[in-house]
Formats: C-alpha cells, structure tokens, sequence
C-alpha cells in the first residue's frame, strides 16, 4: 500500500511538471555547438587580461552591445576577433569544463562539439595546444556531470580546401579523439562542393561527417552535403523548405537537421521566433533537433532556445519529447545508449498531460 501511493504522489508530481521543468527534465543532446561560442563576455576579458591582449572594446557591457548582427558574416568578424583570447591548454580546458557544467542545468546528458583549430592556428596556437586542453576539460567534466561527448573537427569553409586537408593530417595524432569532421563558417560563395576531396579523406580514416548547410546557403548546397560529403548530418537545414523534393527526401532518409532557433533569429534568418520553420519540419516528419550553436553570442543556452520555439509556436509536451528523442536518435551514441535514453524520455512524455 505505502509503495502504491508513493507511486502515486511520484506520478502526481511529474504531471505537475510545467513546461520549463519538463524541457529541463527531459534527456537531451546537444549536436550543434561551437565551444569557442560558449567564451562568455566575462572570460573574454579575463583571458585578454591574462596574455596581455588588447581588445577593441572596452568594457563587458561594450562587447555585449557588439553583439547585434546583420548577418553571418557580421557575426562571424566579431567571433573570429574574440577568439583570440584563447591561447594556452588551460584556457582550452576551462572553456570545456565550463560548457559541459552549464549543459548539465538544462538536461543535456550528451554534446558533440565542435571546434576550428584553423581559427587557432591564424593566432599561433598549434593544434596540440587545442586537442590537449579539450579533451582534458571535456574528460573532468564528464567525470564531474556525467555527460558524455564527441569532438567534431571543423573546417572553415572560406579557407582553401588545401588548408582543410592540411589540418586533418595535422589531426591525425588525435584520430582516436575525433568522431567526425564538419564543415563551418561563411556559407556564401563556399559550396560544399569545394571539400570533397578533403572529406573523402576523412570517411578514409574511418571519421563521420556533417556540414552546415541551407542556413544562408541555398538547397543545393544540402544536396552537395548529402552527395558529395556523404555527411550524416545536415548543420541548420532551414531553408530545405524551398524545395519540397528535398523535404520529402530528408524525411525519407531520417536526415537530421541540427537547428539552432535563437541563432537563426539573430542572424536575420528568420526575422522573429513566431516566423521559424521548425514546427513545419517537425510536423512533415523530419529529424528535427534544437540546439544553441553560439549560445554566448546568441541569447541563450540549449534550454533557452527549447523555451522560445515551445513558447513562440506553440509546441506540445509530445512535440517537445520528440525534439528530444530526435536528439538522441541523431547523436553518434551507440545503439545501446539511444535505446536507454529513448525510455526515459518516452516514460516521462507517457507522464505528461496531452
């Protein structure tokens, strides 16, 4: 009897869930992520206090109010800048810890990450110095949380491809550390196409591969992505709607879309939260995943852009499982993994009013 009604009260609580804490509860993983786009303002400064590095800024509140973009490319100029201050293992180190201890607030319990050792290496940090304080911030952290993660290599796409091939040779100390290699940076005039070469190398060496595409860039550059990277994953994928053939192909094929909602609004992609595709994409049965992208540039972490395309569009707990789940499904966990989490966020969408 005692256990029946501490079943009970157990049930009658989650039902009381509202829908902050049921985003927060349910397992999630976040798949797009930028780890130098967690450096919050604060570390910044204290960074460029420590080695000695001038900003053009001159104060938190000032570089805060940088943080209002036309576009990508604007976006990407002041990221690229403040980047900079990263210079040594242990910065490397306390951003990863930082990350995964402000991921464990929202209920992640897996991030695949990505970073661009090409943004590194213009400032003179080799790529030892990146792969080294990662991993071991990354390690402690998953000690410490029990998330668990990936590294992603990025390249960036308005650099050569001759550039891309050089840093995955100079990544090859680190394969055992890398589950894939991806494709970032300005998308305009830097089809996917032009990384061919270099991704098939890295499907020689046994790495996965995604790519952003369809954020700025048109439907065709998701094609180039599927065809000729061979990715597993689409990065963003919003502007897959301008042609209905690519929809009903990448909700055949269980393509996933990593979209990250608050990004999207900043950036002028989409010009008000009310306006963004996801819902649509969810609802034509698409792999849909939300996930935070720059979330110190952007506004908000991964719960906070949960909150905005459930407050914004409407979504249903069901829907917002589902978002999750899709996460899951998405990762490169193995099969046993997804199966665990699977149950879980199926027990607790099972618990929730429709």
């Amino acid at each position: 009897m005692l256990t029946t009604l501490a079943t009970r009260m157990q049930s009658s609580l989650i039902m009381a869930l509202s829908t902050p804490d049921f985003i927060r509860a349910l397992p999630k993983a976040e798949l797009h992520l930028h780890i130098e786009g967690t450096l919050e303002p604060e570390l910044v400064f204290a960074l460029a206090a420590k080695h000695g590095i001038e900003l053009p800024y001159r104060s938190v509140a000032e570089l805060r109010a940088a943080y209002r973009f036309r576009d990508l490319q604007s976006f990407l100029d002041l990221y690229y800048c403040v980047t900079s201050v990263l210079r040594d293992e242990a910065d490397f180190r306390l951003l990863a810890r930082s990350y995964m201890l402000r991921a464990r607030e929202d209920g992640v319990v897996h991030t695949e990450i990505f970073f661009d050792p090409q943004a590194h290496a213009a400032h003179g940090v080799p790529l030892a110095v990146v792969m080294a304080g990662l991993t071991q911030g990354l390690d402690e952290a998953q000690q410490q949380t029990g998330i668990t993660h990936r590294l992603i290599l990025c390249f960036l796409r308005h650099l050569s491809a001759e550039d891309a091939l050089q840093t995955l040779q100079q990544a090859l100390p680190w394969r055992h550390r890398l589950a894939a290699v991806g494709l970032d940076s300005s998308e305009k005039g830097n089809p996917p196409s032009k990384f061919a070469a270099v991704f098939a190398r890295a499907r020689s060496l046994g790495l996965l591969a995604v790519a952003h595409a369809g954020e700025e860039g048109p439907p065709a550059y998701i094609e180039q992505a599927l065809d000729l990277l061979h990715v597993q994953r689409i990065d963003h994928g919003v502007r897959c709607v301008e042609d209905p053939a690519l929809v009903a192909r990448l909700a055949r094929e269980r393509r996933p879309l990593t979209v990250c909602p608050l990004s999207n609004v900043r950036l002028r992609v989409f010009a008000r939260m009310a306006d963004h595709n996801l819902k649509a994409l969810l609802e034509q049965g698409l792999c849909v995943t939300v996930n935070s992208d720059d979330p110190a540039y952007f506004g908000g972490y991964l719960q906070d852009n949960f909150l905005a395309v459930a407050q914004s569009l409407g979504l249903s707990h069901a829907q917002l499982a589902q978002l999750a789940r899709n996460s899951i499904e998405a990762s490169f966990l193995e099969p046993h993994s997804k199966q665990g989490w699977y149950v879980k966020i199926d027990q607790l969408a099972r618990d929730q009013p429709r």
